[in-house]
């Protein structure tokens, strides 16, 4: 898996409210291996997100499936997936077979992924609209 430098804190999805509004407002695309989750934010750069629970296995399972979606997301944040406007969330949550695939396969589940959840109802909502935001009451 290379000589990669991890992720910056700035392009990691952290607060749960962050994960819940990807859920609520992101465009889902359910692949093969994984299912991905996008949603833009305002930031101007990627951040990654990852849901890996109990159901995926032991400790070791759910960190290996976590090590390589970083992988994943960081040989793939630049290039034609990512449109103009780079500020998305991509939020992942893993399933078992992410485990014993081939890591090409994995790249270009990942990679399809994307562009569907890019490509998919247009661009996905923008984050500081107001209209498409459920009301507090």
């Amino acid at each position: 898996m290379g000589d990669s430098c991890g992720l910056a804190p700035r392009e990691r999805v952290r607060r749960r409210a962050e994960f819940e509004r990807a859920y609520a407002e992101g465009t889902r695309v359910r692949a093969r291996f994984m299912t991905v989750f996008v949603v833009p934010n305002i930031h101007r750069h990627a951040r990654l997100g990852i849901a890996a629970s109990r159901k995926l296995g032991s400790a070791v399972s759910r960190n290996r499936a976590k090590r390589l979606t970083r992988e994943l997301f960081r040989r793939h944040k630049i290039g034609s997936v990512w449109p103009a406007d780079p500020g998305l969330d991509v939020v992942v949550v893993p399933r078992r077979e992410m485990l014993d695939a081939p890591f090409a396969s994995l790249a270009a589940d990942f990679t399809t992924a994307l562009e569907r959840g890019c490509t998919s109802r247009g661009r996905p909502r923008v984050a500081g609209d107001v209209r498409n935001r459920p009301r507090a009451h």
